[in-house]
């Protein structure tokens, strides 16, 4: 690591197994060559990471916390990587992601002007098939490739979180990979009353694109979304009110980098009025659910209120 890194990336990658092996060794030795080089931590036992870790001398940590299917949890992988880690800023990073030099320098001025923020941005979308030759100038052919084949993503595809360190309370045991934790590492940013910041127009993140095989559920999103370990993360990020699943209140958490207080542009580090926006359209476009909501302030206006009566008369 270079004394003047200001960041430690972590991951949990997948089984270095055909093409998901490939485009992982791709990520990973993209991590590398970033300037200035950050700390990288690879969690895990699947086959391969220990033997990448030893390959490219990064930080092996085979034991992490799961669930009965064996999904890592992400409240452990960001537990140990505050443990570990000897930076300022720590960022967990989907293995399947290519970065560049833009990365460090976006958390570099990210840093400058906020001390407690999360960073997050939009992905492009790539098909990469092959082993990347790191030798020549892999950054610019990889830029120009998703500058003219690549699609930038939605909102809701979130792949890197930046942030720095402490931002974090403890987590609820959500799985990785099993949708929803994403949204909710926003929600509790914005929660904390953290900075968050949308890096989308000064950090290219490459997504190599792949199938959800890996996960057991079937090769498409909707299969792993529909399984019960995605139905258990969702339950988990209402935690503000756990009745909220239930209730079908789960809407209120699943916010994505539109919910961002602020973005980073050429000109620094400005507000970001889309959150606003983002909020209004959440709830207006829910008429039903403002009414229950509605209901439910008022029911619960009036269960306080002999409560409140009660405690006047003791106090007489």
């Amino acid at each position: 690591m270079s004394d003047s890194s200001l960041l430690t990336i972590f991951a949990t990658p997948k089984k270095f197994e055909g093409h998901i092996g490939v485009i992982q060794r791709n990520a990973i030795q993209s991590w590398i060559r970033i300037n200035p080089r950050p700390e990288v931590i690879l969690f895990g036992s699947d086959a391969g990471t220990a033997e990448i870790a030893t390959e490219l001398g990064l930080r092996h940590v085979p034991q992490t916390k799961a669930n009965e299917w064996g999904t890592p949890l992400v409240s452990d992988l960001f537990e140990q990587a505050e443990k570990l880690g000897q930076t300022p800023v720590l960022s967990y990073v989907n293995s399947d992601i290519i970065l560049f030099d833009d990365f460090a320098s976006a958390l570099g001025r990210v840093a400058s002007t906020a001390t407690r923020f999360l960073t997050v941005g939009r992905r492009t979308d790539v098909d990469i098939k092959e082993p990347i030759d790191f030798q020549g100038d892999w950054a610019s052919l990889v830029r120009d490739r998703a500058r003219r084949d690549g699609v930038l993503q939605i909102a809701r595809s979130i792949d890197y979180f930046a942030f720095s360190r402490g931002l974090y309370p403890a987590m609820p045991p959500l799985a990785i990979g099993r949708f929803w934790w994403d949204n909710w590492l926003l929600w509790k940013a914005r929660a904390v009353g953290a900075t968050v910041i949308d890096a989308s127009r000064a950090v290219l993140a490459v997504h190599q694109n792949h199938d959800y095989g890996h996960t057991g559920y079937g090769r498409g999103k909707l299969d792993v979304m529909a399984s019960e370990e995605s139905i258990r993360n969702a339950r988990m990020t209402c935690e503000a009110n756990p009745a909220d699943y239930d209730e079908g209140f789960f809407w209120r958490y699943a916010y994505t980098i539109d919910d961002a207080t602020h973005k980073l542009t050429s000109d620094g580090v400005r507000s970001n009025p889309r959150r606003l926006w983002k909020q209004f359209k959440r709830y207006s476009s829910r008429p039903l659910g403002m009414l229950k909501l509605a209901r439910r302030a008022l029911n619960s206006g009036a269960d306080s209120e002999p409560k409140k009566a009660v405690a006047e008369s003791k106090s007489k």
